[in-house]
């Protein structure tokens, strides 16, 4: 599941050796699964006579405790969120944010697709906080963070793709692009 095989650890090393508490939290945080603490439970008790070697003995973990008709997407979210944590993905997307617009000349856009909520939720987020002039609390009477707006939304909403480029491209589904010009 690492895109860089020298960096940071595999996957079956957080299975096998995280506890019950990080591993629901990597399950929610990452992945958005509402049954992450009961997985993790069953994780953390699989492993204690053997570890887990495969995918299969992690997916037959994870189909024993979730129900029946929603174990497909269940699976679907444990993967992605093994997969974003070991890759730091969400960490590195936010980096690659600001390290874009830095590289930006004035006019210049920013232009990401994002695949999932997760990562839709921090590009939206830092866009917002990019195009602002002040990130001071509400509650203070005066300005003291100096923070000035870097960038102008150009996509309020994310552009999402049209039936006919998803009957094309079925992938294309949970694309959202978001659009941002350097002031």
């Amino acid at each position: 599941m690492r895109f860089n095989p020298q960096e940071g650890y595999p996957a079956s090393h957080l299975v096998n050796n995280a506890s019950v508490e990080e591993l629901s939290h990597i399950f929610w945080r990452n992945g958005e699964e509402r049954f992450a603490l009961r997985i993790a439970r069953a994780i953390v008790n699989a492993r204690s006579t053997k570890p887990l070697k495969s995918t299969l003995e992690l997916a037959q973990i994870v189909r024993s405790v979730v129900p029946a008709g929603t174990a497909i997407k269940s699976l679907s979210r444990i993967f992605q969120a093994l997969r974003i944590e070991v890759n730091r993905e969400l960490d590195k997307l936010t980096i690659v944010l600001e390290q874009a617009v830095k590289l930006l000349r004035p006019g210049g856009r920013l232009v990401v697709i994002s695949y999932h909520s997760l990562e839709d939720r921090i590009v939206k987020h830092f866009f917002s906080r990019e195009a602002r002039d002040c990130l001071c609390p509400p509650e203070f009477p005066v300005c003291n963070c100096g923070h000035k707006a870097t960038l102008r939304v150009l996509t309020p909403k994310p552009i999402k793709p049209k039936s006919s480029e998803v009957d094309i491209n079925p992938r294309a589904r949970s694309a959202r692009l978001r659009v941002a010009e350097r002031i």
